[in-house]
């Protein structure tokens, strides 16, 4: 049997954890969610030398998110950058023969470098972004030990803001379909969408 991985990238908290774990429970596939292991991913990666990876792992919270979002933005792709070659490892190391795997680390460029074309990206809106991170619990937790919560929020969904558009733009450059989920249309538009790209119908 052919081995068969749907990729799912994007922007955080824009409906990619919603519509790979269905098409996972929809066709039996395993689910791979990259945000699950990033931490270990990224010390994996500074262990091996990587040097933004090392760096970010070094920092304090006033350092990673009282930064100017748009430097953090950079770093992001960089990050994921680096970290590639851990997660594309992981996802070999996967026995099933069908996989959905999705996270913000599947960039369009890196997915372009590899000749996968599998992809799909998913990216909110500005408000949409914003409304879904105030609803999460973990946030809180996240931002834990930064001096000014609300500047190291503030910075955050610049950095998410200014993410989205460049994944965006990667995928208009390159090709790659990208859903832009504003909240007008359902979880179940979206999920059509995603499963007709996929040829799942």
């Amino acid at each position: 049997m052919v081995r068969k991985i749907l990729f799912i990238g994007g922007s955080p908290c824009s409906g990619k954890s919603t519509v790979a774990e269905r098409l996972s429970q929809e066709y039996g596939a395993h689910y791979f969610k990259v945000d699950d292991l990033l931490g270990e991913l990224i010390k994996v990666s500074a262990d091996r030398g990587c040097p933004v990876c090392a760096s970010i792992s070094a920092m304090s919270p006033d350092e990673i998110w009282l930064r100017e979002p748009q430097i953090q933005c950079d770093e992001e792709f960089f990050i994921y950058d680096e970290l590639s070659e851990a997660v594309f490892e992981r996802l070999c190391g996967i026995s099933a023969d069908f996989i959905v795997t999705e996270g913000a680390a599947f960039t369009p460029r890196i997915m372009a470098k590899r000749g996968i074309t599998n992809y799909i990206a998913i990216v909110p809106t500005p408000d949409f972004q914003v409304s879904r991170y105030r609803e999460r619990e973990w946030v809180k937790f996240v931002l834990e030990g930064c001096s000014d919560k609300q500047r190291a929020f503030d910075n955050w969904m610049k950095r998410d803001i200014l993410f989205a558009e460049q994944v965006k733009a990667e995928c208009e450059e390159l090709g790659f379909p990208c859903i832009v989920n504003d909240g007008t249309r359902s979880r179940d538009e979206i999920f059509r969408i995603v499963q007709e790209f996929f040829q799942l119908r």
